[in-house]
């Protein structure tokens, strides 16, 4: 009864995530091919139309990314409510109201259009600035800022959404720290990271890179789960910053960007002269920009899953050989298996387009084959 339930709760979840991914597209699509960039485009330059020809030029990028992010979001708003919000409580996952649901989503939209207007500015300024070579010198710019998001995300961006509060149970976060040493990963502390709220899903994570990296535990596994169990499952966290999979997965999404932006610099001077762009610098192609630096990370999905899956089975395997407590394992991956509703037996075609975690009896097989050997 419980497979069959995480099996409809996740096709739904799925076919959500591919409509809204495909209405995304037809939508930012519609845009360059009706011409509807280029009248938001001057719909920007009119609303800029004073100051000096830099300052001009940058405030029109950034109207134009606030135009087209808020119009994206009115039109993509049915999708979110019904994967974020009803699947969520249909499926009695959440706690969250729907005021406080509506607050994330204004707060989650506030910080992706602070990100996106940065985004778009550092891109145009790199057009503007070498027209031939843009794609390389922006993407060498992104490469530093996923680093530093990944630096910043705990202590800046985390706490905008959940409450994060030093780790009260002394021998908990004692033993915690403690692994923590044994696995050679320096951590600034242990902390309680407030899901209740919104959520009945427990997770633990090691967060942040370099001088903010901090243990993190859910208050909803805090109150479920054993010692035992906390400690194997962010063995398995630790894994991932001791095996360097935190800047290798930066290094692959880095090159995925530039690819992404090579490919948009090609598509972009073909596209001059159609849909009412003016240049290569003309922000009414950002939309054709995105569309096509999108397609090129769409496609590598697959293997960046896969890459994910290798990482995931090696911190499992890393787990159980600090820990040496397959049990304690086994039993965390069930727990988690049955509160956070995962599918158990996902097929094959699945996997590959979706999961970037193995399935969890495969995780569990795993554990046992380590506790018999």
């Amino acid at each position: 009864m419980n497979e069959d339930r995480a099996s409809r709760y996740h096709r739904l979840k799925r076919q959500a995530s591919v409509f809204s991914l495909a209405w995304s597209v037809l939508l930012i699509g519609s845009f360059v091919a009706a011409g509807w960039s280029a009248a938001l485009r001057d719909l920007a330059e009119r609303a800029a139309a004073r100051g000096p020809q830099q300052v001009h030029a940058a405030t029109v990028v950034l109207l134009f990314v606030m135009l087209l992010s808020l119009l994206h979001e009115l039109a993509a708003f049915p999708f979110a409510f019904y994967s974020g919000f009803l699947l969520e409580h249909r499926y009695e996952l959440s706690n969250e109201s729907f005021g406080g649901w509506i607050g994330d989503q204004v707060k989650a939209f506030a910080v992706g259009l602070v990100l996106s207007g940065g985004a778009a500015e550092i891109i145009y300024a790199a057009i503007r600035t070498w027209p031939d070579n843009w794609w390389l010198a922006a993407g060498i710019a992104f490469a530093a800022l996923i680093v530093a998001l990944a630096n910043l995300a705990p202590v800046v961006l985390l706490p905008l959404f959940y409450s994060v509060k030093p780790l009260g149970r002394d021998a908990l976060r004692t033993r915690l720290l403690g692994l923590a040493e044994r696995a050679g990963a320096r951590v600034l502390g242990a902390y309680e990271w407030g899901l209740g709220d919104k959520t009945k899903k427990a997770n633990a994570a090691l967060a942040g890179i370099g001088a903010t990296r901090r243990i993190l535990v859910s208050d909803t596994m805090l109150s479920q789960y054993s010692d035992e169990e906390i400690e194997v499952v962010l063995a398995h966290e630790l894994a991932h910053h001791v095996h360097g999979d935190i800047w290798k997965g930066i290094v692959f999404q880095s090159l995925l960007v530039i690819a992404g932006f090579y490919a948009a610099a090609l598509v972009l001077r073909t596209a001059v002269g159609h849909a009412g762009l003016r240049a290569i610098d003309d922000v009414a192609g950002l939309p054709l920009l995105v569309l096509t630096a999108g397609a090129v990370s769409l496609v590598m999905v697959p293997a960046a899953h896969a890459m994910s899956r290798r990482f995931e089975r090696s911190a499992d395997r890393f787990a159980l050989d600090l820990t040496r407590n397959p049990g304690a394992f086994i039993s965390a991956m069930r727990r988690l298996g049955a509160q956070n509703l995962a599918e158990e037996q996902p097929s094959r075609l699945v996997q590959w387009l979706f999961y970037s975690h193995p399935p969890m009896r495969d995780r569990i097989a795993a554990a046992q084959a380590f506790r018999e050997g």
